[in-house]
């Protein structure tokens, strides 16, 4: 699953970047943003509230993030199993029409049916598996945005108490270099991300 943490890893740092902020102007105590004749008016009052979260550490302590990774690795078994038993199939088969000619059990014209049938099941093979590699990688990708989506509604009713005008995110070897230890809110978020998973998930059984 190591392509999936990644994957993850990449989403997740993008999703957190900004929260509530259309635009800073440095030094002001006050600005307005406005698009359009009717647009709609957001004002930054007081010093600029900046904080941050560590996107490794979270994902390495959310407990849907483990759920989701289970459930990929079920289906990523199950559709491995089904595809070895297509392709023990079909190595039986390939054998045994080997056995066939060699001991000229067919006629030239069978053997050649036999072997343009073989030909097709050996495509159809290859195509399945395609698919099973485009549905896994499509269910990793709604399950991320799942995740990103968990977390970014939490952060929108999380930050309407604490106020943020931007929240960070740092990953290793991401694009923030340092945050203040002070500004560090990961375990709060942490907290509050897992508490509301499971209370949705025993609200759901």
């Amino acid at each position: 699953m190591k392509q999936f943490n990644t994957i993850a890893t990449a989403i997740l740092a993008i999703a957190v970047v900004v929260l509530f902020v259309l635009h800073f102007y440095p030094g002001a105590k006050k600005g307005t943003v406005a698009s359009g004749d009717n647009a709609e008016q957001t004002a930054i009052s007081g010093d600029l509230s900046i904080a941050w979260v560590n996107v490794d550490t979270l994902l390495n302590n959310y407990d849907m993030y483990f759920d989701v990774q289970k459930q990929l690795q079920e289906s990523g078994r199950k559709l491995e199993a089904e595809l070895n038993s297509k392709s023990r199939t079909f190595e039986k088969q390939a054998m045994d029409f080997q056995d066939k000619v060699q001991k000229g059990l067919v006629t030239r014209s069978q053997a050649q049916q036999m072997q343009e049938e073989l030909a097709k099941q050996e495509q159809d093979l290859y195509r399945l598996r395609d698919e099973m590699r485009m549905k896994l990688a499509e269910e990793e990708q709604v399950k991320l945005r799942q995740i990103q989506q968990s977390l970014t509604d939490y952060l929108e009713v999380y930050n309407k108490e604490k106020g943020f005008h931007v929240i960070l995110s740092s990953t290793f070897g991401g694009p923030m270099l340092y945050g203040n230890p002070a500004l560090d809110i990961t375990k709060e978020v942490l907290s509050g991300l897992n508490q509301e998973y499971i209370s949705t998930k025993t609200a759901t059984k």
